[in-house]
């Protein structure tokens, strides 16, 4: 099911539909200069229902659906309710590729409320203003989770937050 990879789609239809969130992952690290590849967006929404229900209903205008093995996904109730019962992550196939809901992103145990305080709002698309984790927000999730990808493009993000001061 997943679409070709639509990062400006996936932006432009949480905007329409007012949802709050940070960006974080590979796509806020490009924001900042990364030329590390991703083909994904990870996002932290704010978990206050009334965003729930309205990033519920980007995601049904996106035919969202639960990544699996199967390329179609799983069908899911897509409404503030189900979002507001998954603990920490929601792994989703859309029609503009493969979004990731981080609710408690590694080393932001506050989730949204956290990580909003070490976030700018950037222009990522015209017209479309995102909300982006800082560089070293991104490096100190990425430090935290600990896994061998992230282990692989902290040295780069590292090397870039040097060169960058920011």
């Amino acid at each position: 099911m997943s679409g070709r990879f639509d990062p400006e789609r996936v932006f432009e239809v949480l905007q329409r539909h007012d949802v709050e969130y940070v960006l974080i992952g590979g796509l806020a690290a490009v924001a900042h200069g990364s030329p590390l590849p991703t083909t994904d967006v990870d996002v932290t929404p704010d978990r206050r229902r009334e965003n729930l229900d309205r990033l519920a209903g980007a995601l049904r205008e996106l035919e969202a659906r639960i990544r699996t093995t199967d390329p179609d996904g799983v069908v899911f109730p897509v409404d503030g309710a189900f979002l507001a019962a998954q603990p920490r992550m929601l792994n989703l196939t859309t029609a503009a590729g493969d979004v990731d809901l981080t609710f408690v992103p590694a080393g932001f145990e506050g989730g949204f409320d956290d990580l909003c305080v070490e976030s700018d709002p950037v222009e990522l698309v015209d017209g479309v203003i995102v909300r982006v984790a800082t560089l070293r927000a991104i490096i100190r999730s990425k430090e935290a989770a600990d896994r061998e990808k992230d282990r692989r493009a902290l040295p780069y993000l590292r090397a870039l937050l040097d060169e960058t001061g920011g």
